[in-house]
C-alpha cells in the first residue's frame, strides 16, 4: 500500500504557520469542554509523538501497539497538557508533528503494509487529526 503523505505534510505546515503567528494570549484562549488552544496543541503533540514512538519501536523490534481507550487517555492527560506553559505546548505540537511525519516516512513499505493489514491503532495519516484540531482552533480564534 502507498500512503499519500501530502496531506500530512500540508497539515503539519498549517500547524507550523499557526503556531508561528499565535500570540501567548491566543494560546490561552478557552475552547470547548475546558480545553485551551495550548492544551489542544499539547494533545496533538502527544498523539503525534505516540505515533512516532510506536512506528519506530515496531520498525526496530517488531512490537506493535496495544489497544487503548483514547478517551480515557485524553481525559487522564488533559490536566497535564493544560499545565504546560502555552508557548511550550505549541512548540511540542510542531516538534511532535515533525517526528511523526519523519517516522512514517522512515517506515518500510512492508511495515506500512503490516500495520494497515492488521488494522493497528496507529493512524499512519496524521492529517485528519491535525485538521480536526486546527479547524477548531481557527474557528475559536476567528482566523
Amino acid at each position: 500500500m502507498t500512503l499519500d503523505r501530502s496531506q500530512d505534510a500540508s497539515e503539519r505546515r498549517r500547524l507550523e504557520a499557526l503556531v508561528d503567528r499565535l500570540s501567548d494570549s491566543e494560546l490561552g484562549t478557552p475552547l470547548a469542554d475546558g480545553w485551551t488552544v495550548a492544551g489542544v496543541l499539547a494533545h496533538l503533540a502527544f498523539w503525534d509523538q505516540r505515533a512516532a514512538f510506536l512506528l519506530e519501536r515496531w520498525q526496530r523490534a517488531g512490537v506493535g501497539p496495544s489497544e487503548a481507550d483514547t478517551d480515557a487517555i485524553n481525559n487522564a492527560a488533559k490536566p497535564q497538557w493544560l499545565a504546560i506553559p502555552p508557548r511550550d505546548a505549541a512548540a511540542l505540537a510542531v516538534a511532535a508533528a515533525r517526528a511523526a511525519d519523519a517516522a512514517v516516512d522512515a517506515a518500510s513499505p512492508e511495515l506500512i503494509d503490516q500495520i494497515v493489514s492488521i488494522g493497528a491503532p496507529i493512524s499512519l495519516s496524521r492529517a485528519e487529526h491535525r485538521r480536526e484540531h486546527l479547524d477548531e482552533i481557527e474557528r475559536a480564534l476567528r482566523l
